[in-house]
């Protein structure tokens, strides 16, 4: 590629709520714009990823195509030759190139990983009385009969994601640094035995520098304001999908958690539901096209002393982003979206195999 490469891209299953948008989606196309002159920006879907956990896959098509949609109804630019907007698995190289580095990885590496431990625990808790929790070795059968292969080692797939395109930074949050850790440690390790196959990613330390503010605000669940809002939430009470009712959204942050001091107050370790909300109202401000930090917004709102006030301003904006947003998501061209799909596999095609050949020729599978 012509220039150098920034790689990102989100899960394309279930449901995408404000927290993504907001955080991840917003972002990554605004980062997409303003960068673009200077980086070519690989845009991807990853949907391999999307059933390392169990999924409706009935349903997984759609969301791919959703997926492409909400970064146009974003903002994205598809007439930008220099933004790739393209499928994982439309892309042959990542599923070959990762098995290529699976025989080149340790169990040992894979075992700590703390997101699979993570999402192994959260599945045999949901899973399993407590009584059957207490038994570790139940637990660890529980996990080796019904955690997938795919969730253990999909680190490996990522960091194919990222070397088949020489990317430099990945914008990744903090329960991703460790899978960008273990990229830049495959592709020194590979380098080490046969040469310079790969561009090794640039340090953690060093993307947190050059994204900086990129990686926006990360909202929390309405119900529970000290996690960060989830699509795995069963009860949906404490997230705002995009697909909402603007009227239901409006009556999940009327019933939003707050507290008993009664004074609209910046305290995310005191009143995480009031900071939640603030954050919450000056993103759809500013995807409203109004100039305002999350500083204004709270000299604007300090010391009010009725929250139900409070959250009817607030429901009531978030209402109006989600209208508004539905509208210019109903009004994406389909065809342009294929189009830019088709062009950007294309290109990306010819990149990846390219890549892949000098890796298969490495290893002694091509001359």
């Amino acid at each position: 590629m012509s220039k150098p490469v920034i790689l990102t891209g989100v899960r394309a299953n279930n449901d995408i709520h404000i927290g993504n948008y907001f955080g991840a989606i917003l972002p990554i196309v605004d980062m997409a714009k303003r960068r673009s002159a200077d980086f070519d920006i690989n845009l991807f879907i990853p949907d391999l990823h999307s059933f390392t956990t169990p999924i409706d896959h009935s349903k997984l098509y759609d969301s791919i195509r959703s997926n492409a949609r909400i970064y146009t109804a974003a903002g994205l630019p598809l007439d930008n030759q220099a933004i790739h907007l393209y499928r994982q698995s439309r892309i042959p190289a990542h599923s070959e190139l990762a098995w290529i580095l699976d025989c080149f990885t340790g169990f040992g590496e894979m075992s700590r990983m703390t997101q699979f431990k993570d999402k192994s625990r959260k599945f045999i808790d949901s899973k399993m009385s407590e009584d059957e929790l207490t038994n570790e070795q139940k637990a660890w059968d529980t996990i080796h009969t019904n955690v997938s292969v795919g969730l253990f080692n999909y680190p490996v797939l990522m960091a194919a994601d990222i070397l088949l395109y020489s990317a430099s930074y990945v914008p990744v949050g903090d329960d991703q640094t460790q899978h960008l850790e273990f990229t830049r440690d495959i592709a020194e390790r590979m380098n080490r035995k046969f040469g310079d196959l790969f561009v090794v990613p640039k340090p953690v330390a060093q993307q947190h520098q050059f994204f900086g503010n990129d990686q926006g605000l990360r909202i929390k669940d309405l119900v529970n304001p000290t996690k960060k809002m989830s699509k795995s939430d069963d009860s949906g009470k404490g997230v705002i999908f995009l697909g909402d009712e603007p009227q239901a959204a409006h009556k999940k942050i009327m019933s939003a958690t707050t507290d008993s001091l009664g004074k609209v107050q910046y305290d995310r370790e005191n009143q995480p539901g009031i900071s939640n909300l603030l954050e919450i109202l000056t993103l759809v401000r500013q995807d409203a096209g109004k100039d305002v930090s999350l500083e204004q917004t709270i000299s604007q709102y300090t010391g009010m002393e009725r929250y139900g006030d409070f959250k009817r301003i607030v429901a009531d904006e978030v209402a109006e982003f989600l209208a508004n947003f539905q509208a210019r998501l109903a009004a994406v061209d389909e065809q342009a979206i294929e189009d830019k799909l088709e062009s950007s596999e294309r290109d990306m095609n010819l990149v990846a195999n390219e890549t892949l050949h000098r890796v298969q020729t490495a290893v002694g599978l091509r001359r």
